[in-house]
């Protein structure tokens, strides 16, 4: 019994004296206040009980990839306005979001244009609806404005593209 009694009053001796000591405002878990093993405590009181400098819990590093990771793309939507007559026609991985005007899709495909919003694919000549978001799989595939319209389009594009 005296022996438990001196592991426990070493234990906490060595708890006072170190940086592991919690404040009295600390969250159990936080950096004040680490939650630690059954396994860690009982090294820490054989350490101190054989006079061994206290160890820290060691941290691996994540390994680091052999490649270079590539620059992110830009994410944000640029507003195009697309006249009466022009096309305009998405790179790879390309997004649309038609904001104003009434068009239709360009393919050269059969398979044509995925409307993500409305679960869809678009062929060749179909009407899109406002608000919709477009993903274009391959170059090749654009909008343009319905015929008749006389006034152009306001598009939200994310990605590559270019007005012809």
């Amino acid at each position: 019994m005296k022996f438990k009694t001196f592991c426990l009053f070493t234990f906490l001796l060595f708890c006072n004296n170190s940086a592991f000591a919690a404040t009295a405002t600390s969250q159990p878990g936080t950096a004040d206040d680490p939650v630690v093993t059954k396994s860690y405590v009982d090294q820490q009181i054989q350490n101190a009980l054989s006079g061994k400098t206290p160890s820290t819990p060691s941290t691996t590093t994540p390994s680091t990839p052999s490649t270079t990771p590539a620059a992110p793309a830009d994410t944000s939507y640029k507003i195009v306005d697309v006249k009466p007559g022009q096309k305009l026609m998405a790179a790879s991985g390309a997004e649309f979001i038609v904001r104003a005007g009434k068009a239709v899709i360009i393919s050269d495909a059969a398979n044509g244009v995925a409307d993500l919003t409305g679960g869809q694919d678009l062929t060749d000549g179909t009407a899109i609806y406002t608000n919709h978001l477009l993903l274009f799989p391959r170059e090749g595939r654009g909008i343009t404005t319905q015929d008749g319209q006389k006034y152009g389009l306001v598009v939200m594009v994310r990605g590559g593209y270019t007005i012809q």
